[in-house]
């Protein structure tokens, strides 16, 4: 019988690790091709990982809630076929997969159909020509957690050189440095071997409790309820009270008249749908204004290291979603300056459609650069968001809302009912001053107010 080695897939750019949530499949169970063998857990999202052989689960190599590297072997299927040992993965990003054979011989063979995607080089030289100071730098929780654990101090974290994006220090980067200075300061840091890394990855997760505190609760002497925070409420806590601390927040509101762009979609929205075969909500018309507006004003679309702004290339929106057990979630648009309004829709009804299902791949939420907040689905007017580190900006869009409004004509001021809504744009006043951010709100409104209703598309 043949056995094969499942490994941890690739999830996307930066993404180097997994929580294991939860077994699917048992020792001994019968596997098809494309089963959910395991639920993971990345800093990012949640995934499933399906089996790309038929079969029986004959080991599981990681415990609940322990954590993962990409390319360790998770789990071993056990195949009809020849007596040999063949590793799989699989690449969530693009749904391909890559193997490694270990013949009798000793030779290895690794192909690999789909590569890691690249990090821009002209952002990479900006990253890497100075480095920055311990105040300046933005160290994940995780890594935060783990310095905490080891006895690193902060001046002492700072001193690490980060291989991940925009050189910050990744979970790898640390435990290598970790098992340097218990190995005596003998070794570089980058030269040790994936055995040791996993073997210090290991004592660490073994210090941890393993029993799951998640959703349970106690209660007070009086009758108050205690809830433990879920994995991904801690997450949300850990990264909104990051940005406040390293962000300087200041926000402008601005009220629009969108009464063009309501009239227009409740003429157009069953044509649209029959004839694009996707609805047509107000979200991909707030991304097409805000990603014109970026157009104008490129300096909102950069991100902050040290003292270093890094102006990027991309335009990838993210649109902020709410998750059925009340959680949010950020998938990205990628490219959505490239995207007619069309594609816009088709890209925004399917992230929010997996959004809900717990379908997204950890490379669909990172790699932002706007963020986009409807608060008006809940009834909203407007609100002050935080920002999405590491952007600079995001736009929160109000609840649409009949009032009376003076209207200029030739004849002279009117009243009439139109349909407004409140732009609230937070941004980062360290890089981005009020006048900046005032002329981009006002030109996302533009935009919008400028609606031709005879638009078809």
């Amino acid at each position: 019988m043949a056995k094969y080695n499942l490994l941890l897939p690739r999830m996307g750019e930066s993404v180097s690790e997994a929580t294991i949530v939860k077994w699917i499949k048992k020792i001994g169970d019968s596997i098809e091709i494309d089963d959910t063998i395991i639920e993971i857990a990345t800093d990012k999202v949640d995934s499933d990982v399906p089996s790309p052989v038929s079969g029986v689960l004959v080991e599981q190599l990681f415990k609940e809630d322990e954590v993962a590297q990409v390319g360790d072997v998770i789990a071993v299927i056990e195949v009809k076929g020849e007596d040999e040992r063949v590793d799989i993965g699989i690449n969530t990003t693009t749904g391909g997969t890559f193997t490694q054979n270990e013949q009798d011989s000793g030779q290895d063979k690794t192909i690999e159909v789909d590569p890691i995607p690249g990090i821009d080089l002209v952002e990479q030289e900006i990253i890497n020509q100075a480095p920055v100071s311990h105040e300046e730098r933005f160290f994940s929780p995780l890594v935060k957690s783990i310095a905490q654990e080891e006895g690193i101090s902060f001046s002492e974290l700072s001193t690490i050189k980060g291989s991940g994006l925009e050189g910050r220090i990744t979970k790898q980067d640390i435990m290598r440095y970790v098992v340097a200075q218990k190995e005596g300061n003998t070794v570089d840091a980058k030269l040790v071997n994936n055995k040791s890394l996993a073997s210090i990855s290991t004592t660490i997760a073994a210090t941890k409790p393993t029993t799951k505190v998640e959703n349970e609760s106690t209660f007070t002497d009086s009758g108050d309820e205690i809830l433990e925070m879920d994995r991904m409420r801690k997450l949300i806590s850990e990264h909104m009270t990051s940005s406040v601390q390293t962000s300087a927040h200041v926000t402008s509101f601005l009220e629009a008249d969108v009464t063009n762009i309501v009239n227009w979609r409740n003429k157009n929205k069953e044509i649209f749908h029959n004839r694009e075969g996707t609805k047509i909500t107000f979200t991909p018309i707030f991304v097409e204004a805000v990603v014109n507006a970026i157009r104008d004003f490129p300096m909102i679309n950069i991100s902050v290291n040290g003292t270093q702004i890094i102006k990027k290339k991309n335009i990838n929106i993210g649109m902020a979603a709410a998750l059925p057990s009340g959680n949010l979630i950020v998938p990205v648009i990628k490219n959505a300056d490239q995207l007619n309004l069309v594609g816009i829709s088709k890209a925004v009804n399917d992230l929010a459609n997996r959004s809900r299902n717990n379908k997204l791949k950890p490379d669909e939420v990172q790699g932002g650069t706007f963020t986009i907040t409807n608060i008006g689905s809940f009834g909203n007017l407007m609100g002050t968001p935080i920002i999405n580190q590491p952007q600079v900006a995001i736009l929160a869009v109000g609840a649409i809302v009949k009032k009376p409004a003076v209207i200029e004509t030739e004849y002279g001021d009117v009243i009439a009912i139109r349909h407004k809504m409140y732009l609230s744009l937070s941004y980062d006043h360290r890089v981005v001053d009020g006048a900046l951010g005032g002329m981009f709100i006002r030109r996302v409104a533009d935009y919008l107010e400028a609606w031709d209703v005879a638009r078809m598309s």
